[in-house]
């Protein structure tokens, strides 16, 4: 690390803070959850994508194309099927309810119990994710920089809950839109320094990758345990992004930053716009990154790379930031740590966020009301204090979660038990009328369960991308199988009903409208 890198860092970290004092003022509520309702699709649609698709990719997609294959490139196909979804039935049901977040409609359509669940479900699941999104980006700052990993979860950590409490969504989602853009800006160096460093074409560099290897692109082998076998990436991670990008409250919150519904739907498809951008770019440097290792093996450890990796597979994680602590001079080597900080803190800001308004508005103001502040000065406070508390935990988890495996193992690991069951709910609420609210808490409290324990049991058996279909077709399954002995009464909150009325039509005194008693 030089100075010149140094000074890259400081003053990216100097323009984010400074973008969260920027938006401390004329805070209220509204302001601080939903940014006044203010936002256009542009940043929206980099906000969203610079927050689902952080550091856990920064690390993914490198590390998948230079240890294993390409086949992970069919998530660009599970994104181009999960877009239409959330363009046409999510964002619209949330353009036409008064929604703070994504589970006060469950409270509509089934039950308050229901409600609390599901924003249950999304908090341990997105403190998972962040827990597993800094650790991951925080590996390849430490190694890169030579410096410990504690020191920069710690660090960033703090830098990024300080612009969250002080600017609330505004400063979160302007924040993502420059990490967007160093994000993509170093995508675009690091091909060009491999592709210079190595002195070979773009050929030869494919050429190398593909010699006397098969199945790097698709392998349709029905199978629970090949690693990014196509079925499991192609029914897998399209569950997963229609999870995270349509009841995911850190992407409805963004949804409902927007101005209008078309705002919202113009920025999902610029989200996806951008993951087919940025994407490929990741994918490249890790095959660069093989031809590279293929030659100089050495940099990696003794012995040939396929030598290397079979020793031990989790190098694959550092092959990227080996190669920048080796080769890439100074300067840029400061702006490949300044969007790994970048990732890093786009993942705890907007986790931080999204768990603090899902505490406050699913479980303070509707469960205990009594603890709601009496000003709104005291209101900002408390909230602010929360989400002190809530990046504490995140990052105290983010030193426990090395052991669990590679990081795109942990990341799924985290996710899948309670994201699956969490679609599914929205799932059996929208298109199912007949669904009971006390179907859906048996069906969905026991599905989570259920994958859980197989995620023990079959520890290392199942590639981790199957337990997202598994949380979700249990919890659909056993939903379905309970409606049948308790059928509801039909709801006027299902999904033809809801797009039968123009947005915004349900709001006002529905907002308040609680059908059942909380206890």
């Amino acid at each position: 690390m030089s100075f010149l890198d140094y000074a890259v860092v400081a003053l990216y970290l100097a323009v984010i803070v400074a973008i969260g004092f920027l938006c401390r003022r004329h805070q209220s509520r509204r302001e601080f959850f939903a940014a006044s309702g203010s936002m256009g699709w542009f940043v929206v649609g980099l906000s969203v994508m610079a927050t689902l698709f952080s550091s856990n990719s920064f690390v993914f997609y490198p590390s998948a194309a230079f240890g294993h294959s390409l086949r992970i490139g069919l998530s660009l196909v599970a994104f181009a099927l999960m877009t239409p979804v959330v363009i046409w039935i999510f964002i619209p049901i949330y353009a036409r309810l008064d929604l703070e977040t994504a589970y006060e409609y469950l409270e509509k359509r089934f039950h308050v119990s229901v409600r609390t669940l599901a924003s249950g479900l999304f908090v341990l699941l997105r403190i998972g994710w962040m827990a597993s999104a800094t650790y991951a980006a925080s590996l390849v700052v430490a190694r890169v920089a030579s410096v410990p990993q504690s020191s920069v979860i710690l660090v960033l950590g703090i830098v990024a809950i300080l612009y969250t409490m002080l600017g609330g969504l505004r400063a979160v989602m302007w924040t993502d839109v420059v990490q967007f853009f160093v994000f993509a800006a170093t995508i675009l160096v690091a091909l060009g320094l491999i592709l210079f460093k190595s002195g070979s074409s773009p050929g030869e560099i494919f050429h190398d990758y593909f010699a006397g290897r098969e199945g790097l692109i698709v392998d349709f082998e029905w199978s629970m345990s090949l690693k990014y076998g196509s079925w499991a990436l192609l029914i897998g991670v399209f569950l997963e992004a229609v999870s995270a990008f349509g009841v995911d409250q850190v992407a409805v919150q963004r949804y409902l930053s927007a101005r209008n519904q078309r705002e919202s739907q113009l920025g999902a498809a610029l989200n996806l716009l951008g993951m087919w951008i940025v994407m490929p770019g990741l994918l490249l440097i890790g095959v660069g990154l093989y031809h590279w290792f293929s030659i100089h093996p050495g940099e990696l450890g003794s012995g040939t790379l396929g030598e290397v990796l079979a020793a031990d597979p989790k190098l694959a994680d550092e092959a990227m930031p080996e190669f920048v602590r080796l080769h890439f001079p100074p300067g840029l080597a400061g702006l490949f740590l300044a969007a790994l900080i970048a990732a890093i803190m786009s993942s705890i800001d907007s986790g931080i966020h999204s768990v603090t308004t899902a505490l406050v508005v699913d479980f303070r103001d509707r469960l205990f009301p009594a603890l709601k502040p009496a000003t709104p000065k005291r209101e900002l406070l408390s909230i602010r204090l929360l989400i002190v508390t809530i990046g504490a935990l995140a990052i105290g988890l983010a030193f426990l979660v090395g052991p669990l495996g590679d990081v795109f193992a942990i990341g799924k690991k985290l996710t899948a038990a309670f994201g699956g069951p969490l679609l599914a709910i929205f799932v059996l609420a929208f298109f199912f009328p007949r669904a009971s609210w006390q179907g859906v808490l048996l069906s969905v409290s026991a599905a989570t369960v259920i994958t859980l324990v197989l995620m023990v049991r079959m520890d290392g058996a199942w590639f981790s991308v199957w337990y997202w279909p598994v949380g979700f077709f249990l919890s659909l399954g056993l939903g379905l199988v309970t409606g049948a002995f308790h059928r509801a009464t039909p709801s006027e909150f299902t999904w033809k009903k809801i797009m039968a009325l123009p947005p915004a039509s349900m709001s006002g005194s529905d907002h308040d409208h609680h059908p059942h008693d909380p206890t």
